[in-house]
């Protein structure tokens, strides 16, 4: 009995099953990875219902880009980071799940991002820099970053003072501010007390002249009407436009720097996303074993294809030659 040498194909073969079976062990090798904690924050004020967005090519209120715009986002993110999600209305933030993983939550997370309404805010006021704040100090307690999605617009104006002082350290919370909707104003719509649509605000159902606060603006002593005891803020000319609403990206650029946190439009893709938060935040680092069977089972597959096509071009060869 003579000994045969297996031939190239069989040991392609037997190489693709060996490796085949080495994938099904599922190898693992334990790498550093970066994981992310985070805590969406979403304004839910009237300011939100403007309708200047769009959603699959179909005009749509700033919220409804948002609600479609999370999930992206939380996609995005690698398994065993966390987000938690909160709604803002009048000057805080109102936390109805706490940081849970992403991947094993994402059902969960995404049921209620779709969920969220302007119905949600317990109050018509819009004190958005107040309200950062207040979510800052929350993610701080979680010990989570802030992503926090506004359109910027204060209701009522801002105080003759401007931005009211951070009380916090800046940068003690990563994260960053999107920033939602148009740059041109844009009608609010208004509702009945039974939620109906029922028009938009007019200039006289809305504040137009600014909060009056305890300290003057620099140029008050220059305005007309300034008086050292009994008007400390002078007049100013009003604009007679806070009943429009359009996305206020230098105010919230203003509010970032002031906080530490980044700016961003909204309308940014998931990349861009991660590139941002890695710009503005510190991971988590672990180590976690990674799988790698992808690699031997690519290897198998890659072999196994490479015989077949050596097969089947041999088969052509000789049945020309014959």
């Amino acid at each position: 009995m003579t000994y045969r040498r297996p031939d190239a194909i069989f040991i392609l073969l037997a190489a693709a099953c060996l490796l085949a079976i080495f994938a099904a062990f599922d190898p693992r090798v334990t790498r550093e990875r970066g994981l992310r904690d985070l805590l969406f924050v979403v304004d839910v004020t009237q300011s939100m219902n403007a309708r200047d967005m769009v959603v699959d090519g179909r005009p749509a209120s700033r919220l409804d880009y948002v609600k479609a715009l999370l999930p992206a986002l939380l996609s995005a993110l690698p398994c065993g980071s966390r987000a938690g999600l909160a709604v803002f209305a009048e000057r805080r933030s109102l936390t109805f799940i706490e940081p849970v993983e992403v991947c094993e939550n994402f059902a969960p997370l995404t049921e209620s991002i779709s969920a969220l309404t302007w119905r949600m805010a317990w109050e018509g006021d819009s004190f958005v820099a107040q309200a950062v704040y207040h979510a800052l100090d929350r993610a701080r307690t979680l010990g989570v970053d802030l992503v926090f999605l506004t359109d910027g617009h204060e209701a009522p104006p801002l105080p003759y003072s401007g931005i009211p002082a951070y009380p916090g350290d800046p940068g003690q919370v990563g994260g960053l501010i999107l920033g939602v909707g148009g740059a041109s104003p844009v009608p609010i719509p208004k509702h009945d007390d039974t939620g109906r649509e029922i028009g938009f605000f007019e200039k006289d159902d809305v504040q137009q002249w600014p909060r009056r606060s305890n300290l003057p603006a620099a140029d008050a002593a220059a305005r007309p009407g300034y008086h050292p005891s009994s008007d400390l803020h002078g007049n100013v000319e009003l604009s007679w436009r806070e009943h429009l609403s359009a996305l206020q990206a230098p105010y919230l650029q203003a509010l970032g720097a002031a906080t530490g946190l980044g700016y961003f439009d909204a309308d940014l893709t998931a990349d861009a996303f991660l590139a941002e938060l890695a710009r503005h935040t510190e991971p988590r680092r672990i180590l976690a074993p990674v799988g790698m069977a992808w690699a031997p089972a690519a290897l198998a597959l890659s072999l196994a294809l490479f015989s077949y096509a050596v097969t089947v071009l041999d088969r052509r060869r000789r049945r020309l030659s014959s």
